[in-house]
C-alpha cells in the first residue's frame, strides 16, 4: 500500500490497476475498470516550477517528459505517445546527458510552468452574492453576520456584485451608498443579456453595437458602467447591512413566493456581460424551495408536498424534469463564460440541490447543505473557503484539462466536477462514462483537493496475458472510491438500474477471477491481502447514503454524491463516569481524548466540513452511530453468543455476506 501513497504524494494520482491489462479482453475481465482518480492541484513538495513554457510534440501536442527518448547528439526527442521525432529548439542547444532539463530528469514526472505572456493579464476574482430574502428574520440575521465576516476575508483585489431574490429579483447598484439604487426584474422568467443591457443602462448615452457579442470592456461596455455592479469588497458592506426580508405577505397556507432560478439566470447574464472568461463565483445562498418562475420545484400551495424519490421513480414529479433542463442551459452558458455556481442551501426542507447538481457539477462549484444559516456546518464551511491556513482549498479558476493516451488506449469519460469541451479525437472510446466523447475538458472553478475520475479503455484485441501481474498492483482503496462513483453515476444516468445486483455482481467477479479456492468448497477460499479489505469497502458502500436512498430526500442524495467524501466519526464511551480525571486511570483518560483529537484533524482536512454527532453508549445520539455499524447482531438473531449492543435493522452481517460470496465465488 504505500507504493501507492508515494505515488499519490508526488503526482497526485491513484489507479485501481497499477499493473495496466495487455488487451480488451483482460481489462474486462479485471471488474474494476482501468481508471485513475487525479488530484490536478494536490500540494506536492518539492515541484520543479519552471520559467518557460512547456515544449510540445508537433504531432499530438504532449509535452516533453522523462519518458520520452532523446538523441543528444542529434538533438532530437522521440513523443512517447505517437513516436513523432521532434527536433529541440535553440534554447535546449547545450542538452547532453550530464545537463538535462528538469522535465527530464527520472523523478520529476511531474512539473509546473509558470504562466507566459500568451496566458493573458491576471484579473481580479469576482463574488456575485445572489441572496435569498424569504426568510425569518432570525435567519437572515445569521446570514448577514456570515457575510460580512466573509467580506472582510476576500483577497484585497476581488470584486463583488450583490443581487437580491424573493418575489422579485433585485440587482444592486453598488456606488449609491447614500441612496440605495436596484434593478427589478419579474420571477416569472429568465432575462437574457439583450434584455439586461437595455434595462440597465449599459449603453446610456452611447449607441449600442447592432452586431456581435457584447461582452466585457472589449466590446464596448466602458468601466464605469461595469463597476455599478461590480466593486471591490471594502466598498460594498452596506449592501449587507441594509438586508431585509422579502416584503410581500405569505398566505398561511402557501409558501413563500421564491424565483431562485430566474436570480441565478439573471447572475449568469450579469457576469456574462460584465467580465466574460474571467474567474467569477456566483455564491447562492438559498433558505427555501424556488416556488416562482423557470427552475421552480413545487408550486406554493403547501398542501403540495415536494418531489421524493419514489416520485422521481414513479415519473410523478412534473416540474423535475423541466428544473433540471432549464439549470443544464444555466450549466452550459456559466461554462462558456468560466464562471462557477456554488451552492449553500440552508433549510429544514429541500432547497432544489436536485435540480441545481448539473449547474454545480459542470462548472465545479461547491455545494454545502445545512438545517440553518446558524449552524457550523454552513459558519465553519463558508469561512474555510477564505480563510488562509495550512487548510485552505486554494480556490483557483479556468482550468483546461487535456489527456492524451499511449497507442491502444482510449478515454471513456470522466466523473467528476468538470465539463466536456467537446474536443472529439481517435483518442475518445465509443463508450461513454460521464464526461465523455472528447479529450479536454474545462475545470471552471476547483481546489487543492477537487479529484476526478478517469476512466480508460483498452482497445487492443490481442496482446500478452497479465490478469496474474495485474492482482500485484491492486489498490483497494482507489478501487472503492472509483466503484463508489461509478455506481452512484449508473443509478442517476440509467433506468432501472439495480445498484446491490451490480455491485454485488462484480464482486463476485473479482473474487472469483483473483481468489484462491478449490471448486465448490467455499472454506477453502482466500485472498491475497491486496484484495482482502475490498468485500469489505463493497459492503459498506452497499449500506451508504450513496446507493441506499431510502430515508434520504433527493437533495440529500444529490448532496452526498457531489461530496463523495463523507465517512463516520468515531466516539466514546463511559465518558460521564469519571474515571478519566482519576490519577490510576491517564491511560484511559487519553484513549478516551484520542477519537475527539482525530474527529478534529478530520474536520479541519474535510470540506464541506463535516457534521459532527457526540454521543454516549443508549443516549439518543447513538443511532447515528449504530446506524454505520456492522450488523452482527439483530434482533432477529441469537444474541446469546454475541456481545454488544442489538441493532434493529434487516441489513445482514458482514460475515453473513462474505459467507454467501464465498459460496458464490466458487461455484
Amino acid at each position: 500500500m504505500s507504493e501507492f501513497l508515494d505515488l499519490e504524494a508526488q503526482d497526485g494520482i491513484r489507479m485501481p490497476w497499477n499493473v495496466i491489462p495487455g488487451s480488451r479482453e483482460d481489462a474486462l475481465s479485471c471488474v474494476v475498470p482501468i481508471s485513475a482518480i487525479y488530484t490536478p492541484l494536490k500540494q506536492v513538495p518539492d515541484i520543479p516550477v519552471l520559467p518557460y513554457s512547456p515544449l510540445r510534440c508537433r504531432m499530438c501536442r504532449s509535452i516533453l517528459n522523462p519518458f520520452s527518448i532523446v538523441d543528444y547528439v542529434a538533438k532530437i526527442w522521440v513523443c512517447p505517445f505517437c513516436f513523432q521525432r521532434n527536433h529541440f529548439p535553440q534554447h535546449y542547444s547545450s542538452i547532453s546527458e550530464s545537463n538535462l532539463p528538469a522535465e527530464l530528469f527520472p523523478q520529476y514526472t511531474t512539473v509546473e510552468y509558470i504562466s507566459t505572456a500568451e496566458t493573458g493579464p491576471a484579473v481580479p476574482p469576482v463574488f456575485m452574492f445572489v441572496v435569498d430574502t424569504c426568510m425569518i428574520e432570525e435567519e437572515i440575521g445569521y446570514l448577514k453576520s456570515a457575510l460580512a465576516q466573509v467580506v472582510e476575508l476576500l483577497p484585497d483585489n476581488s470584486l463583488v456584485g450583490f443581487i437580491t431574490f424573493g418575489t422579485y429579483v433585485q440587482v444592486h447598484e453598488l456606488g449609491f451608498g447614500l441612496l440605495p439604487k436596484s434593478y427589478v426584474f419579474k420571477g416569472t422568467k429568465e432575462v437574457t443579456k439583450d434584455e439586461m443591457l437595455d434595462q440597465m443602462c449599459f449603453f446610456a448615452g452611447k449607441k449600442k453595437p447592432t452586431t456581435g457579442v457584447i461582452a466585457g470592456t472589449r466590446d464596448g461596455l466602458s468601466s464605469e458602467s461595469i463597476a455599478r455592479f461590480l466593486l471591490p469588497a471594502s466598498e460594498c458592506e452596506f449592501v449587507i447591512e441594509e438586508l431585509q426580508k422579502d416584503p410581500w405577505p405569505v398566505p398561511a397556507d402557501q409558501r413563500a413566493s421564491r424565483c431562485t432560478g430566474a436570480a441565478l439566470s439573471v447572475a449568469a447574464s450579469l457576469l456574462g456581460v460584465c467580465v466574460p472568461g474571467s474567474g467569477a463565483r456566483i455564491m447562492a445562498f438559498v433558505g427555501g424551495p424556488s416556488t416562482e418562475g423557470p427552475g421552480s420545484i413545487v408550486s406554493k400551495s403547501l398542501l403540495e408536498p415536494i418531489r421524493s424519490h419514489k416520485d422521481l421513480d414513479k415519473d410523478s414529479a412534473p416540474l423535475y424534469d423541466k428544473a433540471v433542463k432549464f439549470y443544464d442551459q444555466i450549466a452550459k452558458q456559466l461554462v462558456h463564460q468560466g464562471h462557477v455556481l456554488d451552492v449553500f442551501a440552508c433549510a429544514v426542507d429541500q432547497v432544489g440541490v436536485a435540480e441545481m447538481k448539473v449547474a454545480i457539477e459542470k462548472t465545479g462549484g461547491i455545494v454545502v447543505l445545512a438545517e440553518s444559516f446558524g449552524h457550523s456546518v454552513f459558519k465553519d464551511s463558508l469561512l474555510r473557503i477564505f480563510q488562509s491556513s495550512d487548510n485552505d482549498l486554494g480556490l483557483s479558476f479556468n482550468g483546461i484539462l487535456e489527456i492524451n493516451c499511449s497507442k491502444d488506449v482510449k478515454i471513456q469519460g470522466i466523473i467528476g466536477p468538470c465539463a466536456s469541451l467537446e474536443k472529439k479525437s481517435p483518442l475518445s472510446s465509443d463508450t461513454v462514462i460521464g464526461q465523455g466523447n472528447t479529450s479536454a475538458w474545462k475545470m471552471c472553478g476547483l481546489d487543492k483537493k477537487t479529484s476526478l475520475c478517469l476512466v480508460y479503455d483498452i482497445a487492443k484485441k490481442d496482446g500478452s496475458n497479465t490478469i496474474g501481474q495485474a492482482a500485484s498492483g491492486f489498490d483497494q482503496e482507489a478501487a472503492a472510491a472509483v466503484m463508489a462513483r461509478l455506481v452512484s453515476f449508473k443509478m442517476e444516468t440509467e433506468a432501472d438500474f439495480d445498484p446491490i445486483r451490480w455491485l454485488d455482481r462484480a464482486l463476485i467477479r473479482l473474487c472469483s477471477k483473483f481468489g484462491d479456492y478449490q471448486k465448490e468448497t467455499p472454506s477453502s477460499f482466500s485472498l491475497s491481502p491486496r484484495i482482502s479489505i475490498f468485500p469489505q469497502f463493497i459492503f459498506n458502500l452497499r449500506r451508504s447514503q450513496f446507493v441506499q436512498v431510502f430515508n434520504n430526500s433527493p437533495d440529500e442524495t444529490a448532496y452526498f454524491r457531489m461530496v463523495l467524501d463523507r465517512e463516520d466519526v468515531t466516539n466514546a464511551v463511559w465518558r460521564n463516569a469519571g474515571y478519566q480525571d482519576q490519577q490510576d486511570h491517564k491511560v484511559f483518560a487519553q484513549l478516551l481524548k484520542s477519537p475527539h483529537e482525530e474527529a478534529d484533524t478530520i474536520i479541519r482536512e474535510r470540506f464541506p466540513v463535516p457534521r459532527l454527532v457526540v454521543c454516549d453508549q443508549y443516549g439518543s445520539q447513538a443511532r447515528f452511530l449504530l446506524a454505520k455499524l456492522n450488523p452482527s447482531v439483530t434482533y432477529n438473531s441469537d444474541n446469546s453468543s454475541h456481545g454488544g449492543d442489538v441493532i434493529f435493522t434487516d441489513d445482514v452481517s458482514f460475515q453473513v455476506f462474505m459467507d454467501h460470496l464465498m459460496r458464490l465465488a466458487v461455484q
